[in-house]
């Protein structure tokens, strides 16, 4: 059976490594999921990301960050999913938490931060939340 939204997958096996107090967690990789890891430690919520070619299908490793035992990241949402999609214009970017979360939008240059597409002037689909 095919997985129909991979980026969901991806944040619950965040979440699930969380919990279990895992330091990292692996999952199949692919370009958006790699761009989102990239962003996600950029943004502080990850300690790095490993890609790794060996074999038939590339195994995309996220290293998971704790401050004081507990998880960096508190919540993770999927914001626009594949049966229903969130766009969102330039004037209406969302702010998380008042600004001390991150959305993820994914823009015609490439997957950015909310303070970032608000920058560049620029909106996309709201691909998820996090704080």
């Amino acid at each position: 059976m095919s997985m129909q939204d991979t980026l969901a997958d991806m944040f619950t096996r965040i979440r699930n490594g969380q919990m279990a107090g895992k330091t990292g967690v692996s999952m199949p990789s692919s370009k958006q999921k790699v761009e989102l890891a990239r962003v996600l430690a950029d943004e502080g919520f990850l300690a790095g990301f490993n890609v790794d070619d060996e074999g038939v299908k590339a195994t995309l490793t996220v290293d998971l960050r704790y401050y004081e035992g507990r998880p960096v990241i508190r919540e993770i949402k999927r914001s626009s999913r594949p049966g229903l999609r969130r766009y969102e214009g330039k004037e209406t970017l969302p702010k998380v938490q008042g600004g001390l979360g991150v959305a993820i939008i994914s823009t015609s240059k490439g997957l950015m931060t909310d303070r970032e597409a608000r920058k560049a002037g620029i909106g996309g689909e709201v691909l998820c939340t996090i704080f």
